[in-house]
């Protein structure tokens, strides 16, 4: 098990509830695939650096997990179809 971090940028216009439910499908992809979150961090709202979309803030969240090697190509593909998603990353983390 490797450790990695999922960077999420949602659309500044999406409702409470509707960030939630985002954020819950994505904590539910990770766990389907054999991952473990170990934390959270939720930014808020924040500046993007340029203009994505026609959007000039989003809202930041970090998700910290444990998974096989295979597990992030399979997150990934799911989280670039989510309509709700601006932009996402996944970086492998060092160990310690």
């Amino acid at each position: 098990m490797k450790n990695y971090e999922l960077s999420v940028v949602l659309f500044s216009t999406l409702s409470e509830e509707e960030r939630v439910a985002t954020l819950e499908k994505v904590k539910e992809l990770i766990v389907r695939f054999g991952g473990e979150i170990t934390n959270v961090d939720d930014w808020g709202k924040r500046k993007l650096a340029y203009e994505i979309e026609k959007q000039r803030e989003g809202f930041y969240y970090f998700i910290q997990f444990n998974a096989e090697t295979s597990a992030p190509a399979e997150i990934e593909a799911r989280v670039r179809i989510m309509e709700q998603v601006l932009r996402y990353l996944i970086v492998s983390l060092e160990d310690k």
